[in-house]
């Protein structure tokens, strides 16, 4: 009875939610597709039968959280939703594409087609998330409306993701952050990246979020009073101006705060503009632009603007749609107080991208310019994917390289506009006019000057190129070209020409070893490879194509080739298992343990971040030089998790006595008579703690210093920080990386 009783609970909830969503679409629906929507719930209740997700509800409560994601945060139209309610129904049941399309059209079909493909098993040394993002941007030019629902379902996933295992949560929040995150910005969805952004925060530092978190909540009260009187002589005279709006005060994101503090290297109580205020103005549209400077105006009557933060994206709409009019201005108290400037229309397309920038295109006659936009960015993935030898974890860290990046504009000699990333170069620009062009690119003159190749370009520039026929692809090129597809031009250039010397080393090679006695055999060429240390056949070939392997060192090969079998057979070995991690007896590879059996391995602690005993860390397998120990506050942290998830081994410290890490320390603030002896004296005589270098330097008052010390865990470094601050004069103390 009991459990009868609990059935039917769920299946009422379950018909609430769907109530719920088919509320939220009511006005924009007709009774056909409200039909179809009904039918495809219908469909999914009964794929997904008694399924459930780790939460223990029943999986179809999922589907209908994506839908109502697209229908509410996004603005998709019923074949969306359709498609969000069926998304995973291919995948996980034995429904089929061709049951999606006799009762739904090939629209939904191809959609759905679309989302199941992303999935699958690729090879062990790629990296499954880097694949699986592959294959999600490779829809983008088919139908964004695929990579829009894979947000939608990140969302939700990321919403639920408490009731996955702590290692589930890391790898699925830094995938989050790294890629989903960014995508979510470029398309518009300013209210998605934000959230993202945040949940993952929660997952991978949960320590900093729940801090700021908290402090947020805590200050809630003084700041809700603080922007009721900010705004309230603003409220009066819009409403004597007779404009009719709506004016919120709102905080920034606990992962913007974040970002700050770790950019500005400052404290939480240090970040002066932790929430902003938006005036959102309910007018026609030929009106905007009048009435939003009106508003600015009457706001600057009341507070002084910072002439330097004035951001007016309404004239220069950015290139994914978004319009506002951003100042910062100071408040009653001396305090720095951001305000942002929109009309309705502007606000929505803020909140749901590129959809809302349809709706508006669809009902109001909408510029095709955000379209021609949008086509742009989608044929510069095209670009991205033509190049099909990259791998997985090479194609996502090129198509991240662009997501944030602002555009600029140049010219041909002709006239003609060319939009490249910020940053590119004139070669860029030669391979983006076309790729003959880029290839035999000698030269280039930008403005009537000459440049070299790697000169960066501004906007406003106009570029000629100098080209030779005798001018080939060179290896240095990838050095400064930043655009994917003149990098992917010249890697395929270079490969074609490394096969090609390649070629002709093998029979070179097959011709010297016939003069040395030796037959050529594919274990031969192994040999030789062990014993000139390099990773493939290829690479053999081409150093003997190329003479880099004499005659002499193949000479030298011959004669140690039977003496030296052993070492070579060891060698073997080695190259075939670069992934096998021996125990090390030395007490210095006993402060961390690995896994849930706790075992001690053979490790390195990682340069870029040098972690020390109590910061959370995390075990990392490279290639060549086994596990290396990184910070998770590491800035390749999130890289890593991402991509390699596969190759993270979890670990943490032990008690170890008489150890000893070193750490650097800065400090800034303002000079005075024996500050450096105070903070030295702190250091040593106080803490007991030892200096092995002190570095301090003075400028126009104020000074600055570095200290290396010897600390035994993170606990007494951040009692040093903390006793430091407390000297009259210092301002700042932070723990750096070399």
């Amino acid at each position: 009875m009991v459990e009868k009783n609990t059935d039917e609970i769920e299946r009422k909830n379950i018909i609430n939610e769907y109530r719920s969503l088919i509320r939220a679409i009511t006005k924009k629906t007709t009774s056909e597709e409200k039909r179809n929507i009904r039918k495809a719930f219908n469909l999914a209740v009964d794929a997904h039968k008694n399924a459930r997700r780790k939460s223990g509800k029943l999986y179809i409560s999922h589907p209908i959280s994506v839908a109502k994601i697209i229908a509410n945060d996004i603005g998709l139209g019923s074949k969306s939703i359709i498609c969000s309610l069926l998304h995973d129904v291919v995948e996980d049941t034995s429904i089929t594409l061709e049951d999606i399309r006799k009762e739904f059209g090939s629209e939904v079909a191809l959609i759905i087609d679309g989302l199941t493909k992303i999935s699958g098993v690729v090879e062990a040394d790629v990296s499954l998330q880097a694949e699986n993002f592959r294959k999600m941007i490779l829809t983008i030019s088919n139908d964004i409306r695929v990579v829009l629902i894979k947000i939608a379902d990140r969302l939700d996933n990321m919403r639920t993701l408490e009731y996955l295992t702590q290692k589930k949560q890391e790898r699925i929040a830094s995938e989050t952050l790294y890629l989903y995150a960014p995508l979510a910005h470029r398309l518009g969805l300013y209210s998605i990246k934000t959230e993202l952004e945040d949940l993952s925060l929660k997952y991978t530092d949960p320590t900093i979020y729940f801090s700021i978190s908290n402090k947020l909540n805590e200050t809630k009260d003084n700041r809700e009073k603080y922007i009721k009187k900010f705004t309230r002589p603003i409220k009066d005279k819009l409403k004597l101006e007779n404009i009719k709006c709506s004016i919120k005060g709102r905080p920034k994101s606990i992962f913007s705060i974040r970002k700050k503090m770790i950019e500005k290297e400052i404290d939480f109580e240090e970040v002066f503009d932790k929430f902003a205020i938006r005036i959102i103005i309910d007018c026609p549209k030929n009106k905007e632009k009048e009435l939003c400077w009106k508003v600015y105006s009457i706001v600057t009557d009341f507070y002084k603007p910072n002439p330097d933060r004035l951001r007016d994206w309404i004239s220069n709409v950015k290139l994914n749609g978004y319009e506002s009019l951003h100042t910062t201005v100071m408040g009653m108290d001396g305090s720095w107080v951001e305000v942002q400037i929109r009309t309705e229309r502007m606000d929505e397309i803020a909140e749901k991208g590129y959809a809302a920038h349809w709706k508006y295109k669809q009902n109001k006659h909408q510029s095709n310019k955000i379209q021609e936009n949008l086509d742009d960015w989608i044929n510069r993935i095209r670009d991205t994917l033509e190049y099909d030898k990259t791998t997985a974890i090479e194609f996502v860290d090129d198509f991240k390289l662009h997501l944030f990046s602002e555009e600029i504009f140049v010219f041909s000699p002709t006239g003609d506009l060319v939009t490249l990333p910020n940053g590119a170069t004139s070669l860029d620009f030669a391979f983006q006019i076309h790729t003959d062009l880029g290839k035999s690119c000698l030269g280039t003159k930008v403005n009537g000057k000459l440049v070299p190749l790697s000169h960066k370009l501004k906007s406003g520039d106009q570029i000629e190129i100098i080209s030779s026929r005798k001018q080939t692809p060179k290896e240095d090129w990838l050095d400064f070209v930043i655009t994917t597809k003149a990098r992917n031009k010249i890697k395929n250039s270079l490969k074609q020409e490394r096969k090609e010397i390649a070629k002709n080393g093998k029979e070179t090679l097959m011709r010297k070893l016939k003069h040395l006695k030796i037959q050529f055999t594919e274990s031969v060429v192994n040999e030789l490879q062990i014993y000139f240390e390099l990773n493939d056949s290829l690479e053999l070939f081409y150093r003997v194509g190329t003479g880099t392997i004499t005659n002499e060192q193949l000479k030298e090969f011959k004669g140690t080739r039977d003496s030296w079998y052993d070492f070579i057979k060891s060698k073997f070995i080695k190259k075939r298992k670069p992934n096998k991690v021996h125990v090390n007896k030395n007490v210095q590879n006993k402060l961390l343990v690995f896994g849930e059996e706790e075992e001690v391995l053979d490790y390195k602690i990682a340069t870029c971040c040098q972690p020390i005993s109590g910061d959370k860390v995390f075990g990392f397998v490279t290639i060549k030089e086994g596990i290396k120990i990184h910070a998770v506050s590491c800035p390749n942290s999130i890289r890593l998790r991402t991509n390699f998830s596969y190759r993270i081994i979890s670990c943490k410290w032990k008690s170890v006595q008489n150890i000893e890490f070193d750490a650097l320390i800065e400090i800034k603030g303002i000079d005075s008579v024996g500050l450096v002896s105070k903070i030295t004296n702190i250091i040593s005589s106080h803490m007991n703690v030892n200096m092995k270098l002190v570095n301090f330097n003075t400028d126009d008052g104020l000074f600055y210093g570095k200290i290396h010390l010897s600390v035994k865990n993170n606990t007494q470094l951040k009692k040093v920080i903390a006793q430091i601050l407390k000297i009259e004069g210092v301002e700042h103390v932070n723990r750096l990386h070399e």
